[in-house]
C-alpha cells in the first residue's frame, strides 16, 4: 500500500489549461479576466450578490472585519477550538478576543454566547459592554470546523439581540448548506453579515493560496474589493484615500480557481461518499466514534473526525499518529486551544469544557478527493488493529 496522504489537492480538470491561457494572456498577477470569473462562479455558486476573491482565508476575515468598522479595544467573540488564522485578524485591529466553548458539533456552543452576553455583560445606550473590562462587544465570528455548519439560528438569535456583527469563517465549509429550517438552502458564508472562504492547498478547492470573501450589503463586497488592492482610487494617479492592504489574488491563481469550481459538485458528491464509506468500516470499532455531521444540514464532509476515549488506551493521539505514519497513514491532530497560546493567554476565555477535551481526542484521517475505497478500508483496519492493541479497561 502507498503512502496516504492526509489531504491533498486534486488536478483532474481544466486547470492547465487555463493556468496555461492566463499565461499566454500576459496576465498572471494581480489583474486579468480569471478573477472576475472566479469571482461570478462563486457568487452564482452561492447565490449571493457579490464575492470578492482574495489573497487567503485570513485576509478575508480581516477585511471583513475593517468593514464591519472594528477599532482598537473593541471586544470580538471567537472560539478557541479552531486554527489560529480566524483569530489573529481581531489583533490586527487591536481588537480583543473573548473565547467561548464548543458544543459537540465543534463549531461555537450558541448556548454558552448567549450566557456570555446575559452573564457577563450589560447594554448600555444600544451597546453590548463587557463588564469586567469595560469594553464594547461588537462582532463575532463563528467557525464551520470541518465542514460542520454551526447552530446558525441559535447564534444569528443571539447577534440580532445584542447588536453584533457575524462574520462567518467558511473557510472549511465551501459547498456545506442548510437543507430545513429558517436558512434551508442557504450557505455557510451567506447566513451572517459577512462570510469568508480559504483555498489553501488542503481545502475541498484550491488555487495554492488564495480565499473570498462575501457580505449581505453588496456595497460592503465592493469596500473589501477596493481595500484589497491598496484602496487605489484612481488607478492612473494613484491616489488613495484610505488604508488599504495587498490581499488581492493573482489572475494565474484565479485560473486554477475557476477550474476548481467547475470540479467542486462532483468533490463534494465524493466527500460524501467516502464518509459514508468509512462510516461503515468503523462502524464496529468499540475504541472510537466517527463525528458526525449536523442532520438539518447538506454538509462538504471536508475533514473526517475521529473521537477516542483516550482515558482508554496507554497511548495518546500523538502517539497515535506517529503508529499510522509508520504504517503509511496520515493523520493529524486538531488544533490546540488558542487561548492556551502564547499571544492569548491573559485574554477572557469563558467556560471552556467541551473544548478541552475535543482537543485532547479529536484525529483526522485521510480525506483527499483522490483517495479510493481500498485505501480508506485499509485505514480504517489499521485504525482498529492499533486502537485495539493499546485499549485498557
Amino acid at each position: 500500500m502507498n503512502f496516504i496522504p492526509l489531504s491533498i489537492p486534486n488536478f483532474e480538470g481544466n486547470e492547465r489549461k487555463y493556468v496555461d491561457d492566463a499565461i499566454d494572456q500576459g496576465w498572471v498577477s494581480t489583474g486579468g479576466a480569471y478573477i472576475g470569473e472566479l469571482e461570478k462562479k462563486m457568487a452564482d455558486f452561492l447565490r449571493c450578490e457579490d464575492v470578492a476573491a482574495c489573497q487567503s482565508g485570513t485576509s478575508a476575515i480581516h477585511l471583513a472585519l475593517v468593514d464591519a468598522g472594528i477599532q482598537p479595544g473593541d471586544v470580538v467573540i471567537v472560539p478557541t477550538l479552531t486554527f489560529i488564522a480566524a483569530v489573529n485578524p481581531v489583533k490586527y485591529q487591536f481588537a480583543e478576543p473573548v473565547f467561548i466553548d464548543c458544543d459537540d458539533s465543534l463549531c461555537m456552543d450558541p448556548q454558552k454566547l448567549e450566557a456570555f452576553c446575559e452573564n457577563e455583560c450589560v447594554c448600555t445606550d444600544g451597546k453590548l459592554i463587557h463588564q469586567s473590562t469595560g469594553k464594547q462587544v461588537k462582532a463575532i465570528i463563528v467557525v464551520h470546523v470541518f465542514g460542520n455548519m454551526a447552530d446558525m439560528e441559535a447564534i444569528m438569535r443571539v447577534a440580532v439581540q445584542y447588536g453584533l456583527k457575524v462574520i462567518e469563517d467558511a473557510t472549511e465549509a465551501l459547498g456545506t448548506k442548510y437543507v430545513s429550517g429558517k436558512y434551508a438552502d442557504k450557505y455557510a458564508g451567506t447566513i451572517g453579515d459577512y462570510g469568508a472562504f480559504s483555498f489553501n492547498g488542503n481545502k475541498i478547492i484550491t488555487t495554492g493560496g488564495g480565499g473570498a470573501v462575501t457580505a449581505q450589503d453588496a456595497e460592503a463586497v465592493s469596500h473589501m474589493r477596493y481595500l484589497s488592492t491598496q484602496s487605489k482610487d484612481d488607478p492612473l494617479f494613484y491616489v488613495h484615500n484610505e488604508i488599504g492592504y495587498n490581499y488581492r489574488m493573482t489572475n494565474v491563481q484565479a485560473a486554477i480557481g475557476v477550474a476548481q469550481m467547475e470540479e467542486l459538485p462532483a468533490f463534494i458528491e465524493r466527500k460524501q461518499r467516502n464518509f459514508e464509506l468509512y462510516k461503515e468500516e468503523l462502524a464496529d470499532c468499540p475504541y472510537c466514534d466517527l463525528l458526525n455531521f449536523r442532520e438539518e444540514t447538506a454538509p462538504n464532509k471536508w475533514f473526517y473526525s475521529l473521537v477516542i476515549d483516550v482515558d482508554k488506551f496507554d497511548i495518546n493521539v500523538r502517539e497515535l499518529i506517529a503508529i499510522l505514519h509508520e504504517k503509511g497513514i496520515q493523520t493529524r491532530a486538531i488544533w490546540s486551544l488558542i487561548h492556551h497560546q502564547t499571544p492569548y493567554e491573559d485574554c477572557t476565555a469563558y467556560q471552556i469544557e467541551q473544548a478541552e477535551r475535543y482537543s485532547a481526542a479529536v484525529l483526522n484521517i485521510p480525506c483527499s478527493t483522490q483517495i479510493t475505497e481500498e485505501e480508506i478500508r485499509y485505514v480504517s483496519a489499521q485504525i482498529k488493529e492499533v486502537l485495539g492493541e493499546h485499549f485498557h479497561e
